[in-house]
């Protein structure tokens, strides 16, 4: 009897790899999925903290991809030794501070091991020749098979036909001709794929939810390197980096104010580690204050979170400012700072 082949599949959530699990399972190999959490790949998180994005779902998108699929999924967290992927990624970054090579080189060794220590024998993605300017380029398809010593062990069944067979194809266990030659950007090829592998529903669009990939986020994240005067960051800055407006009125202090009920809800939990300050006299934001700011910052920071309260057109505005938690507040009053005397280079966007 023919020994069954077993499969890991990289699950980000998003439609490629769904294709690319589901083309190999419909070949009788036995597929389970893999989902590294970094960190930085949340997507339901900032969904769920914001009120008016309260009608978007908030589901984990890989287990989602499992349940459709009918897979298990394993989820393993990975982002205290990310942080070395993202600080000093040896490939460089991509447009923005996302090291997509060392990243999915990262992932594809973690999962050939994670087959060696569970008796799989290859690993699967859904990776497309030319999607990706920085990973997904023919040229750089060997490098990751080389660097996370996988070599000719990792399967992309969506792309196949473009690059040298696999050992599976060689030894039988899948077969070539049906595996597919999907290249560039253009997804009409994966829609049309999953209209015949009756996938009528997937999550989010090409380009995963890795927030590094975003120009804005990775501003305030260069800001917060900047301002430190080193690299480094916790899990508490990724997820406060989503949320609020970011002003930075001088390198020593940051505000981030909350934009809405559910950031202010969400920032809440975050008083015990920053100064805070918030209006009394009138309906506004919770702003958590980053750095270390001196007394005159703090009145130049009330006037900036009064102009973004119900009081912005008011003589003055009462705000309570928290300079440590469970201290008692210390009452301030001022004048609204006119939006036009807001310089726009203070805004991280």
């Amino acid at each position: 009897m023919t020994k069954q082949r077993k499969a890991v599949s990289l699950i980000s959530g998003g439609l490629d790899s769904m294709l690319a699990t589901k083309v190999i399972q419909e070949q009788g190999v036995h597929v389970e999925g893999i989902n590294f959490y970094t960190g930085f790949c949340v997507e339901g998180h900032t969904h769920a903290i914001r009120k008016k994005d309260k009608e978007k779902q908030k589901k984990n998108s890989s287990l989602w991809v499992a349940e459709q699929l009918g897979i298990k999924l394993h989820i393993i967290d990975i982002s205290e030794e990310y942080k070395d992927i993202v600080l000093n990624p040896k490939h460089g970054y991509g447009q923005n501070l996302n090291p997509c090579l060392d990243c999915k080189i990262d992932m594809v060794s973690r999962a050939w091991q994670w087959c060696q220590d569970n008796d799989f024998d290859f690993v699967i993605t859904g990776e497309v020749v030319g999607q990706r300017p920085k990973s997904q380029r023919k040229e750089t398809m060997p490098i990751i098979a080389r660097e996370s010593q996988i070599e000719d062990r990792l399967v992309r069944p969506l792309c196949a036909q473009h690059l040298t067979e696999t050992l599976p194809e060689r030894e039988g266990w899948i077969k070539r001709d049906e595996l597919y030659d999907f290249h560039g950007r253009n997804r009409k090829p994966q829609f049309a794929l999953a209209k015949k592998l009756g996938i009528e529903e997937w999550s989010q669009p090409a380009g995963g939810c890795c927030f590094l990939t975003d120009a804005s986020y990775s501003k305030k994240l260069q800001d917060l390197w900047d301002a430190r005067g080193e690299r480094r960051y916790e899990v508490d800055d990724i997820m406060l980096l989503k949320v609020g407006r970011h002003i930075r009125p001088a390198k020593n202090f940051k505000l981030i104010v909350s934009r809405e009920e559910g950031e202010n809800n969400f920032m809440r939990g975050y008083r015990p580690q920053f100064t805070y300050l918030y209006p009394t006299s009138h309906g506004g934001p919770l702003t958590l204050i980053d750095g270390t700011p001196t007394e005159e910052d703090l009145e130049l920071a009330a006037r900036i979170v009064a102009r973004f309260s119900q009081g912005r057109d008011a003589e003055k505005v009462t705000l309570e400012v928290v300079r440590e938690h469970n201290q008692p507040a210390q009452v301030v009053h001022v004048k609204p700072m006119p939006a036009e005397e807001i310089p726009e280079e203070w805004y991280i966007h």
